[in-house]
């Protein structure tokens, strides 16, 4: 099943299958599951002119390879912002809990341009795609990662964070213009910024995750993307970091920040 057409199955069901080839580790890849509340929370504003301004998503529980039940529920709807929170289901119980604020564009007065510059980097077709290993949980093959800056995951780095190039992959999606659901699916494929400190193996998961959504995106699937993280605190099991997405022209798209589990 593709996106769009599990895309389709949130616009038609209350109940809808999970698709083949997203496990991370045993459970489903926690970026498949905010992208389906996404994708619920846009049917249900229903208005093109109320754009994504932020989201945030908290990881509850986790979600298995099984159907699951989204319900939305608009908690606001004001002049100029629409306040709306998604819930995934599944065993009668909430495992994914979305909250999102839709808006129209206001006159103001403000204006700061302070965007974070996109790094420079070497041309992705020069670079070589990271190759999927056997470890590594299945979903990572629906995305084409390039490192650019920093180590591969659970290579005893001493420092933590890494850069690269982003774009999902061509084999296993067809080209369309991309979607802010596609958006949340797609940002969340890059591990966590501690896992190169790693020296073996072992699990990291989200908690919660927080994205602004800056410029509206004007890409396709397999348009390449900039993506960079930095760590703030990582102690006693438990990391925050923030990350810029940036699209092939350098425009900021998107600023996330999450909480991380760690199991090492």
């Amino acid at each position: 099943m593709s996106l769009q057409q599990l895309y389709q199955q949130i616009e038609q069901q209350e109940w809808v299958d999970i698709p083949e080839g997203w496990l991370q580790g045993r459970t489903i890849y926690g970026g498949l599951v905010a992208g389906m509340m996404m994708h619920k929370a846009l049917v249900t504003v229903n208005d093109a002119e109320r754009r994504l301004l932020s989201c945030n998503v908290t990881f509850v529980g986790p979600v298995q390879m099984a159907p699951v039940k989204l319900s939305a529920e608009i908690l606001r709807q004001g002049k100029s912002v629409t306040t709306i929170e998604v819930r995934i289901w599944q065993d009668d119980a909430v495992q994914s809990i979305l909250l999102a604020s839709f808006g129209v564009p206001r006159e103001s007065e403000i204006v700061v341009r302070q965007e974070r510059t996109a790094p420079i980097f070497p041309a992705p077709e020069t670079l070589q795609i990271a190759e999927h290993h056997p470890l590594a949980p299945q979903c990572f093959q629906q995305m084409d990662l390039v490192w650019v800056e920093g180590q591969y995951p659970c290579t005893a780095s001493k420092k933590p964070d890494f850069s690269g190039w982003m774009r999902f992959n061509h084999e296993q999606h067809e080209n369309r213009c991309m979607t802010v659901a596609d958006l949340l699916v797609s940002m969340d494929m890059w591990p966590p910024g501690v896992l190169p400190m790693y020296r073996n193996m072992a699990p990291a998961s989200s908690l919660t995750w927080t994205l602004t959504y800056v410029h509206p995106l004007q890409s396709s699937l397999q348009d390449w993307f900039k993506y960079k993280v930095f760590t703030d605190y990582a102690a006693e099991g438990y990391a925050t970091e923030y990350a810029h997405l940036w699209d092939e022209n350098d425009c900021l798209i998107a600023i996330a920040r999450q909480t991380v589990t760690v199991f090492a």
